[in-house]
């Protein structure tokens, strides 16, 4: 259900979540953004092979497509809420941490329902998991920057 301050921000609905269906969703979804960068294949053709081929544990499926056709969707978007706190280009960062900061970044601007903690802690096991050895530390500082600037309340109110 949008929200109606942001028409494209959905709010949490009645169904509980399973943190480890969330997290799986989030580690699929970042491995179909990471296909979607490198081999610039569509979104429908990587969400038919990831349902076909790759899922094999519990996810939370809504979940995964949101990502999926979201993050594409408002790529500009979520570029320019990192650009301001990046010391260099975005062709220069590596393509999984990339992926992890658009994921993450998305989730900060529209999905109010997750804590920023729970976003920046699922890109950091997300980065350790599959970015480069110091990657984890480059996201961090990054994202913790940017929640500061998009849920400066949900921060403050700590």
């Amino acid at each position: 259900m949008p929200n109606e301050q942001n028409p494209n921000q959905i709010t949490p609905g009645n169904n509980p979540i399973n943190p480890i269906a969330r997290h799986n969703a989030r580690r699929y979804a970042l491995q179909a953004m990471y296909q979607w960068q490198i081999a610039n294949t569509s979104i429908d053709e990587i969400e038919n092979e990831f349902l076909r081929y790759h899922i094999d544990k519990k996810f939370d499926l809504d979940y995964f497509k949101e990502l999926i056709h979201s993050i594409p969707k408002h790529q500009q978007e979520l570029d320019k809420e990192m650009r301001p706190f990046l010391g260099r280009s975005l062709q220069d960062i590596d393509p999984i941490e990339l992926s992890v900061l658009r994921l993450a970044i998305y989730e900060l601007m529209y999905r109010p329902d997750v804590p920023y903690r729970v976003v920046i802690n699922e890109a950091l096991e997300l980065t350790k998991k599959f970015g480069s050895v110091e990657g984890h530390k480059f996201v961090n500082g990054l994202l913790d920057r940017v929640a500061k600037k998009i849920r400066s309340t949900e921060i403050n109110m700590k």
